[in-house]
């Protein structure tokens, strides 16, 4: 039996608000969970108010539902205390850090990974949805717009803490003494973004009929006009 768009949406609605409720209680840093989620919350409730007007695909919602829940058991532990160790430790008594060699906690790059790789898709599909955007670009851009939000998010942590939480400091930012930790946080979403884009470069070479022609005509200039110079001649 296959599910409704609407039904599939709600079903995602219900899971992650229980998660949420559930890893709401007792986190490791209260004060620090409750800047982490205040996007989280406003993301939920942007999604939620646009679903009938922009609703997007299953695989969309799917990756969102993804991303929000790892970010939100992130938030329950912090991200720099996330205890995959321990948890990998007790289950196969080896320790997941010395097998891959890492000298510090990875959850937040793994994070900062899978904001490229989960969110770029849904993030094209919404500008798909939004303008005459082809071809080319139709990949370009949404990776762009991703690498430029990942690095809006990097300058926000930053002044949120400078300005108001100095307390939280290495709790919230996570960086676990790194000075170029947001520099690579960065480049892991850039390299997220980058995979994605060139999987769903792949499938639609293979899918689409018109693919190499849309292509071809998305970088081809349409018009050889200087608008700046006669907008500006217009303006006197």
């Amino acid at each position: 039996m296959k599910i409704s768009r609407q039904y599939y949406f709600m079903i995602l609605i219900i899971l992650f608000s229980v998660e949420w409720i559930a890893l709401a209680i007792k986190p490791v840093y209260r004060d620090d969970w409750m800047l982490e989620n205040i996007l989280v919350i406003v993301a939920v409730v942007v999604i939620f108010a646009s679903y009938k007007k922009l609703f997007l695909s299953r695989l969309s919602y799917t990756l969102i539902y993804v991303f929000l829940s790892l970010h939100v058991v992130g938030s329950h532990y912090t991200y720099a205390e996330m205890p995959y160790e321990s948890w990998f430790n007790n289950t196969t008594g080896y320790s997941l850090n010395a097998l891959l060699g890492w000298e510090r906690n990875n959850f937040d790059r793994l994070i900062h990974f899978c904001y490229g790789l989960l969110l770029t898709y849904p993030i094209r599909e919404i500008l798909l949805r939004l303008s005459n955007v082809m071809g080319f670009w139709s990949y370009f851009f949404p990776m762009i717009l991703t690498m430029a939000s990942s690095m809006m998010y990097e300058f926000l942590e930053w002044a949120v803490v400078e300005l108001f939480y100095q307390e939280l400091g290495m709790a919230y930012l996570g960086t676990q003494g790194d000075i170029w930790d947001g520099h690579k946080d960065m480049a892991l979403a850039s390299l997220g973004a980058l995979i994605v884009m060139i999987i769903t470069i792949i499938l639609n070479a293979y899918l689409q009929r018109n693919f190499i022609a849309e292509w071809k005509a998305s970088l081809r200039a349409r018009r050889v006009e200087h608008h700046g110079e006669n907008d500006i001649t217009r303006l006197k």
